[in-house]
């Protein structure tokens, strides 16, 4: 058995239900996390909608909360979730966001951890995620 989650008349990607099941367990702890809906309807049938205006608000909240997040573990425990999100938003050709956030808008950083040797850079940072996203996505069949 699989599941399908499509934009519109579009799939972006069939997983098995085990990953399926996995995935939107972690929707729903990313979207509190980041305060905003994921635009990924309930699964209804082996199938699930995915609302293109609130699912491009969702990944670039989602970016700019793992970017403004520093600490090491939870940078580790939130990249494959992220990457797969990522993977999606590429499917459905939204434009993503890499720009950091404008930490003027009482977006601090939090979570920081003490680090124990310099950091990856903005860029670093950026490429990383997308070429997590290019190999996960070979593995995402729709």
């Amino acid at each position: 058995m699989s599941q399908y989650y499509d934009m519109g008349d579009q799939t972006l990607w069939n997983p098995s239900n085990g990953a399926s099941r996995l995935f939107l367990s972690q929707v729903n702890v990313y979207q509190a996390e980041v305060g905003l809906p994921s635009g990924i309807g309930p699964m209804k049938a082996d199938e699930c909608q995915i609302d293109p205006t609130l699912f491009t608000a969702f990944v670039h909240a989602l970016l700019a909360w793992h970017r403004r997040t520093s600490h090491a573990v939870m940078a580790a425990l939130s990249e494959g979730f992220i990457a797969t999100v990522l993977v999606l938003a590429e499917r459905a050709a939204i434009e993503v966001n890499w720009q950091p956030a404008d930490r003027t808008e009482g977006r601090e950083r939090k979570d920081v951890q003490v680090p124990t040797g310099p950091g990856p850079s903005e860029g670093a940072w950026a490429a990383a995620l997308q070429q997590k996203s290019r190999e996960l996505g070979r593995f995402m069949p729709t």
